[in-house]
This record gives structure tokens, C-alpha cells and sequence, in this order.
């Protein structure tokens, strides 16, 4: 007799909400190279000589930047998808529920 296939598990909601905050981030830190290379492209078009230590700022300041921006940002909605913000609310989010 056929068995039927068993019935995947449930994910918890902290576990699906980090999966997508760390590729979230792993394509921001593809943005971050990309707007570093931009940004000494166009020091080195405005004609003048780039030192190394305007190399060195510019990666260190566009680069951090955005990641940075990007991490904290997320990090606000990873709390609330992940269910910490209804946890120190109080409150249980129902899932169930359509929310008009």
C-alpha cells in the first residue's frame, strides 16, 4: 500500500526572517563593491592624481556606508518579522488573520 509523503515542518518565523536578512546582505555587499569601483571611477575621471589614501577612505566611507545603512534597516524589520517586536509589545501576531 502507497504511504503518502510526510508533511514538511513548519518553519519558525525568526528562522525564515534571518535567512532572508543574510541574503539580503550578501547582495548589499555585492551593491557596496559596486558603488566602491563607481566611486573610484570617478575619482580617477575628475583628472587629477587619486593617492592611495583617497583610495583607502573612499572604499572605507562608501563601502561601510552602505552596508551599515543596510544592516541597521534591517535589522528594524528583522525584529518585526521575526516576531521580537510582538514579543515585547505583548502581544502575539496571528498569522491567520487577514489584516485589512
Amino acid at each position: 500500500m502507497p504511504r503518502h509523503d510526510p508533511i514538511p515542518p513548519k518553519l519558525d518565523r525568526a528562522a525564515l526572517a534571518w535567512a532572508r536578512y543574510k541574503r539580503l546582505m550578501s547582495w548589499m555587499a555585492i551593491a557596496a563593491v559596486v558603488a566602491v569601483l563607481l566611486s573610484l571611477v570617478h575619482l580617477k575621471g575628475a583628472g587629477r592624481p587619486v593617492p592611495v589614501h583617497m583610495m583607502i577612505a573612499a572604499l572605507a566611507g562608501v563601502g561601510l556606508t552602505v552596508l551599515l545603512g543596510t544592516a541597521l534597516m534591517g535589522l528594524a524589520f528583522l525584529g518585526n518579522a521575526s516576531g521580537h517586536d510582538d514579543a515585547a509589545s505583548g502581544k502575539e501576531r496571528n498569522d491567520d488573520q487577514d489584516q485589512a
